[in-house]
């Protein structure tokens, strides 16, 4: 036989931890946002579009965001994005457009009339090394044998990239023959309209080496098309530990491209700061390790005001390299 009043003080308890999970359930379910929409300023198959559909699975598929979209936007060196970003902003607050090293590359070099300035930073998120890769059946084994070749004639090493004259896959090249004691002027540097056809430059014959993200790189690589001679990080990458880095080969060099997110300008400080923290909680989901890690990314968090100084040095320090390279005054 039941004890009435305890039955009762059970019942009561059993109905306040209902009410705490349905509470709690809610409570998540509110704190996520309805929706982020990804501007992407390049074509399907690139680190952008990697970068935002990569943050997109893990967003949504974490419960952080509700709803995930995605536009492709080629054109301009990236300007084309960047500029319908600035003239629509009014319509644009829930988008966020990635972007990486070259809106300060392209800035400078005037490529188009914009700058970060013009946007509003949110946060950078991840790092993507650089790579130089040959064709499988390569007679480079070892990049050693590629700058053997290169200091006894600059001209005999053509290397492709997947953009402009300046660009970032030819300020990548230049660094690195220019720590391994060549001119960095003397770089062969063909310059491709995107990073397939500028594979299919190296595929062919056309050149010997290709420049391009790690990233990118890694993807090729498990295709079965090309080998990773050396990658451009501080350290030996989990993703691929066999490919070594160009400081452990003796060359002072390193080099990462940041990838990281902008809204429209005019955001409001809250919308922001709401962008921010969902960014900033991503981190800490399984989700998003599933997705940095297939991609052998690494984790730069530089939020707001911070992103803003990052990008305000790397202009300086990118800069100068370009006017040594000769393609800034």
């Amino acid at each position: 036989m039941f004890n009435k009043p305890q039955f009762r003080k059970r019942s009561t308890l059993i109905a306040a931890v209902l009410t705490t999970c349905l509470t709690a359930g809610a409570s998540f379910s509110a704190s996520a946002m309805d929706s982020v929409h990804f501007l992407i300023p390049g074509g399907a198959g690139g680190g952008w579009d990697g970068t935002a559909r990569g943050t997109g699975e893990a967003l949504s598929k974490s419960g952080l965001v509700d709803t995930v979209s995605y536009e492709n936007m080629s054109g301009g060196g990236g300007g084309k994005a960047i500029a319908h970003l600035i003239e629509t902003a009014a319509q644009k607050k829930d988008t966020l457009m990635v972007n990486s090293t070259p809106i300060v590359i392209r800035s400078l070099s005037k490529v188009f009339p914009q700058s970060f300035r013009d946007l509003t930073p949110i946060a950078a998120t991840i790092g993507d090394f650089g790579a130089f890769v040959v064709k499988k059946d390569s007679p480079y084994t070892s990049f050693e044998q590629v700058v053997a070749d290169y200091r006894e004639n600059p001209r005999k090493v053509k290397i492709s990239g997947g953009s402009a004259r300046g660009s970032m896959d030819h300020l990548v090249a230049a660094m690195a023959f220019k720590a391994a004691g060549g001119n960095p002027r003397q770089v062969r540097y063909v310059a491709y309209d995107a990073g397939g056809e500028a594979m299919a430059g190296l595929l062919s014959g056309e050149t010997e080496l290709l420049s391009t993200g790690f990233s990118e790189a890694l993807a090729l690589a498990e295709a079965g098309e090309v080998r990773i001679l050396v990658m451009t990080g501080n350290n030996r990458s989990d993703a691929a530990p066999e490919v070594p880095t160009l400081k452990e080969l003796g060359y002072d060099a390193t080099f990462v491209n940041w990838r990281g997110f902008f809204a429209a300008p005019g955001v409001s400080d809250a919308d922001k700061a709401e962008y921010v923290e969902v960014l900033k909680k991503m981190y800490a989901t399984d989700e998003w390790e599933s997705v940095r890690s297939r991609n052998g990314w690494t984790e730069i968090f530089k939020p707001d005001a911070e992103f803003v100084s990052f990008l305000e040095q790397q202009e300086t320090e990118v800069g100068a390299l370009m006017r040594e390279l000769g393609f800034l005054k």
